[in-house]
């Protein structure tokens, strides 16, 4: 008999959980670069223990932040059509950089065309 270690179950790859899908996150912000990132650096820091995370590197594209454990948390700013377009990656801190995606301003929907089917 084989332990499950030995023959670990396989993940579904097109899962809407998949690890691919969590750790790498995208969003278009009304917010310029400069804000966008400084608003990350502020959400990070004030988070409860161990989902806090702090800068480690920044440019004007880019904050890398540490936390807990030396989880890293990638952000990356760049233009786009209606604003900034926000890239967020990391392991463990998912559901952290989700909900700082979610605090963001977005750009308003374009609006439906008369007549469009």
């Amino acid at each position: 008999m084989r332990s499950r270690l030995e023959d670990p179950p396989q993940s579904l790859p097109n899962s809407r959980m998949s690890q691919t899908t969590r750790t790498l996150q995208e969003i278009v912000t009304t917010l310029d670069p400069a804000a966008t990132l400084a608003a990350a650096k502020r959400f990070f820091a004030r988070q409860n223990g161990i989902y806090a995370a702090f800068p480690e590197q920044e440019s004007a594209s880019h904050l890398t932040l540490r936390g807990q454990g030396g989880e890293e948390v990638v952000i990356a700013v760049a233009p786009a059509r209606g604003g900034t377009r926000v890239t967020g990656s990391t392991y463990l801190f998912d559901q952290q950089l989700a909900r700082f995606l979610a605090t963001l301003p977005t750009p308003d929907p374009l609006p439906a065309v008369a007549g469009a089917a």
